[in-house]
């Protein structure tokens, strides 16, 4: 009796070669389409929009944390002043631009 070798690595091969065949005819097919051209130019265009976008986010954390480090720094500076001026320390109020736009839109009650 003569010892038979397994021809599954062989067909294992075989069968992965074949749906790798395929899947490039597939491919190709695909790409023959008209409508892939406007498809792959839809893609490539909505990436770039993505890496401009990215790029924005990341320049504006980047003021942002510079706004921080300044308000921190105009903190310890108002401190010092009162300490220097024998004050105790004011309550601080901020207002945004968004507060200052709502007091502006408000009638006064000497127009009226």
């Amino acid at each position: 009796m003569a010892a038979q070798e397994p021809k599954e690595p062989q067909e294992t091969k075989d069968f992965f070669t074949r749906l790798a065949e395929v899947g490039e005819d597939a491919i190709h097919k695909i790409a023959e389409l008209p409508a892939a051209s406007r498809l792959t130019d839809s893609v490539n265009s909505l990436r770039d929009t993505v890496n401009a976008q990215r790029t924005r986010v990341d320049d504006l954390s980047k003021k942002v944390r510079g706004v921080e480090a300044l308000e921190r720094r105009v903190d310890d500076l108002e401190q010092r002043l009162d300490e220097m001026a024998g004050k105790k320390p004011a309550t601080k109020k901020r207002t945004t631009k968004a507060d200052a736009t709502k007091a502006d839109d408000k009638p006064s009650s000497a127009s009226s």
